[in-house]
């Protein structure tokens, strides 16, 4: 196994470095006229050089064309021997006005030493050469950089999916043609994409994964190594969770550093925790609560005192949700208080806040919003100068309340594609145990309807001229012959008009289920659910409990 390569630089580039030029592509351009008559027949071509030095060694970068005339060619075996040290990836030898033909020694020599050698011909120009790789890199770059386009947009638009993690890596495994693995800093796995490697090279991509992983000061940004014939590389996400993607390719061609870089991006922003709200102050929120402290009381720490949104989210295809794929859906709801560890079938739960804009007043016709006074300049004025006591350097302006602002409103929950939603009204601190119960009902009526979104709506209207005491006491005598289940199953029935099937998909049960139940209902409570006014009744009471 090769040494790990590491570099500590940011791992996104902003484009793919220029791609080699295969030798035998240049070879194929006829009008060139081109032969090569010794050494492999594979190399990459990174830049044309012409030189007519008995040693060029000192000039060369490696990957060179060099082409010469052999003005100066006196020991073939030498000059090759330097041409191999420098790393010239082939060498043209053109005939005429020098030699009549290609010395047999060189040819000798290119062979055993392994160094491609090519026969210019006399009707072909160097400079004709240059102009024709250079060309030819300018293909390769172009198809270089619509490759990069292409993987950038799959890569968005996997990042926008209700699962964006797993399918960016999906994506991302689809694009290099291997593996894509998102590790902890232990080496655990979270999610992966892509055939699985040999046992072997997965165990060192595995620790090369661990080279990266941000445990410790000084950690490289991305490593690479090769097990194997399998090109491995590493790269660390942002954020400070020590989260790695590791990639594991058959492989390795120009651009896929670039692809990598974007995908580090993308799953930095997804994995990372949103912010916001402070960490800090969730967790004492939390550690205040374990240690007696009511909702009322901690609800500051977590930004705002409400009113405060419960939402319950379910993948539409019915997939299971990781903590990853809830988080982003946090944060594409604007929030960071998620709940995605209820165990496997239950919904995720989110806490949305209230909407940090404050809400203005809209300025009548004829009115105008109060300006602040400038002061203005006189004659012999100076301005401030802040490094003297007593002058007050220009500050600027601070928002500040003004007339007529009002407190921020509640957040709106909106539509996430991929996923149902049910939502409770806005509700204070101090009613979220029922929110949450009110939000899982609307989670229930959206699976049943098909809707992406359903949000209880408070109560207004003729119900809300009635004083909340009363319409609570009046509901509890009515609907005292029921059981929770057959006044759940009730309030979901009458929600949804009277289906039987939409009922029964909402509570999860059969459909002679919801009749036997409803059919209970009318029984104790001793009225006719066909008579509409008998079923607005109920509604308003069950709309109190």
């Amino acid at each position: 196994m090769d040494k790990p390569s590491m570099t500590s630089s940011p791992t996104a580039a902003p484009g793919p470095p220029t791609p080699p030029v295969p030798l035998a592509e240049l070879l194929a351009r006829e009008e060139l006229g081109l032969r090569r008559i010794a050494g492999p027949a594979d190399a990459d071509l990174l830049w044309v050089h012409t030189s007519e030095m008995a040693d060029p060694y000192p000039y060369l970068l490696g990957g060179e064309l060099l082409l010469s005339a052999g003005v100066l060619l006196t020991d073939p075996d030498h000059y090759v021997g330097r041409l191999v040290e420098a790393g010239a990836a082939a060498l043209g030898f053109g005939v005429r006005p020098v030699h009549e033909t290609v010395p047999a020694a060189l040819i000798e020599a290119c062979d055993r030493q392994g160094l491609p050698l090519l026969e210019v011909g006399p009707e072909t120009p160097f400079t004709t050469i240059a102009r024709a790789v250079w060309r030819l890199m300018a293909e390769a770059r172009h198809r270089e950089l619509r490759r990069v386009t292409r993987a950038q947009q799959a890569l968005a638009t996997a990042a926008a999916r209700p699962d964006p993690v797993p399918a960016v890596l999906h994506q991302l495994a689809t694009q290099l043609g291997g593996r894509a693995v998102l590790l902890t800093a232990r080496g655990q796995e979270v999610h992966a994409a892509g055939r699985r490697p040999a046992p072997e090279a997965a165990g060192a991509l595995t620790r090369l994964a661990r080279v990266v992983a941000r445990e410790r000061p000084g950690s490289p940004a991305s490593a690479t190594d090769a097990h194997g014939g399998t090109h491995l590389s590493a790269y660390a996400l942002g954020g400070g969770e020590g989260l790695v993607l590791a990639l594991a390719t058959r492989q390795r061609e120009s651009g896929d550093h670039t692809v990598a870089g974007i995908a580090v991006v993308l799953l930095s922003l997804l994995a990372a925790p949103h912010q916001g709200a402070d960490a800090a102050g969730r967790s004492a929120a939390l550690v205040r609560m374990l240690l007696g402290a009511s909702p009322a009381e901690v609800a500051p720490l977590l930004g705002s005192a409400g009113p405060w949104t419960v939402i319950h989210a379910r993948r539409t295809d019915g997939a299971p949700v990781d903590a990853l794929t809830a988080g982003a859906l946090g944060a594409s709801l604007g929030t960071a208080l998620v709940d995605a560890e209820r165990g496997p079938g239950e919904a995720v739960r989110l806490l949305l806040g209230p909407d940090p804009e404050p809400a203005r007043p809209t300025a009548q016709p004829d009115e105008t919003a109060a300006q602040p006074a400038r002061p203005t300049a006189r004659p012999g004025d100076t301005a401030p100068d802040p490094t003297r006591p007593g002058d007050t350097a220009a500050q600027p302006a601070r928002p500040t309340a003004r007339p007529g602002d009002t407190a921020p409103g509640p957040a709106r929950p909106t539509p996430r594609p991929g996923w149902t939603l049910g939502a409770s009204a806005p509700t204070p601190v101090t009613a979220l145990a029922a929110a949450d119960a009110v939000a899982a009902r609307a989670l229930a009526h959206a699976r049943a309807t098909r809707a992406p979104l359903t949000v209880d709506a408070p109560s207004g209207g003729l119900a809300a001229l009635v004083p909340p005491e009363q319409a609570a006491a009046h509901a509890r005598a009515l609907l005292a012959p029921l059981t929770v289940p057959l006044a759940d199953t009730l309030r979901c029935w009458l929600s949804l008009h009277g289906s039987w099937d939409r009922t029964a998909v909402a509570l999860g049960v059969h459909r002679n289920t919801v009749r036997q139940r409803i059919g209970r209902c009318g029984e104790l409570l001793a009225v006719d659910l066909d008579d509409m006014d008998v079923r607005t009744e109920l509604w308003f009471a069950l709309r109190q409990t």
